[in-house]
């Protein structure tokens, strides 16, 4: 089967358009239909479907875009370990975690990563989803839970705990809660029910959402909910990682936590010696380190 035919057909398949495959291969659109025409007429099948609004794959087409993507991420995985065969750290380092740890932890802190390394290029892919590492949807993931899949080289890098905060802008309007009973009465912030999250902080957060407080707020995801709580809706349940960039922020009944939710850090087997991998996990137990340490200061502060 032809090579170049089948890295157009992919190109086509990603944009469903001959001309957008066109313009990112530097081809013109007839030459693009006429790679297209002849790797059909070569398989004797209809790879797509035309219509007024672009391409779609037929069953056949499917088939074999699922081929092309897999060949698309090996020839991916093989270059990067072609490139870290060189002593320079440099390139795309595709990096997965949650929405939550990625916008209040990891991204705030990257750039002492980029002061070292100013040639490694991050794509910070923020998702709840469980991207499937062997498979190379991504490089690296940082997961509030122990990943299960095969083949991975995996760390467990620090718990993190679920606790109650409130603004003292809203402390001050509605005083200070010293009791669960007491926080049942407030209006609570946290993640919707339905939407993705750790098993302990959903068990934990469950009762206080079904206080009697008439009208809760529900999120999405951990940035609205600090958000709405630094701009005083209510006493919002946040993981406690945040709390080292937002000293303003008061924890509301400090004996209510959640069970331990771990952080591990993940990247496939092969990865094992990647330059790229090793200067950002390098980077992360550096700065879970730095973390910890301000974290018993603080503590031992307050005591």
């Amino acid at each position: 089967m032809d090579w170049d035919k089948l890295r157009i057909f992919h190109a086509v398949a990603d944009v469903g358009s001959l001309t957008h495959a066109g313009d990112s291969l530097h081809l013109s659109q007839s030459a693009v239909s006429r790679q297209i025409r002849g790797l059909e007429e070569a398989l004797n099948v209809t790879l797509f479907h035309r219509h007024a609004r672009g391409l779609m794959l037929t069953e056949q087409g499917e088939l074999l875009y699922s081929a092309t993507r897999d060949m698309a991420k090996r020839l991916a995985a093989a270059t990067a370990r072609i490139r870290d065969s060189e002593d320079e750290v440099f390139g795309e380092l595709r990096v997965t975690t949650t929405t939550g740890f990625g916008t209040l932890w990891l991204a705030p802190r990257l750039i002492r990563l980029y002061e070292r390394y100013p040639n490694l290029k991050i794509n910070l892919m923020l998702d709840e989803r469980v991207v499937d590492l062997p498979m190379r949807e991504a490089d690296v993931a940082i997961r509030l839970k122990e990943p299960s899949q095969a083949d991975l080289i995996r760390r467990r890098l620090m718990d993190v705990r679920m606790r109650f905060y409130a603004s003292e802008d809203y402390i001050g309007r509605n005083g200070l809660p010293a009791t669960a009973e007491e926080l049942m009465r407030h209006r609570i912030i946290g993640h919707a029910p339905d939407s993705p999250q750790v098993a302990a902080g959903q068990a934990w957060l469950r009762p206080f959402l079904d206080g009697d407080h008439p009208s809760h707020l529900t999120v999405n995801n951990y940035f609205g909910i600090l958000q709405s709580v630094i701009h005083g809706l209510g006493i919002g349940a946040l993981p406690d990682y945040v709390t080292n960039n937002q000293p303003d922020l008061v924890n509301v009944v400090p004996s209510q936590a959640s069970g331990v939710v771990p952080v591990y850090l993940a990247y496939p087997e092969e990865l094992r010696h990647s330059k790229r991998v090793a200067a950002f996990r390098d980077f992360i137990l550096a700065e879970i380190a730095a973390y910890k340490r301000a974290q018993r200061e603080a503590a031992e502060a307050a005591s």
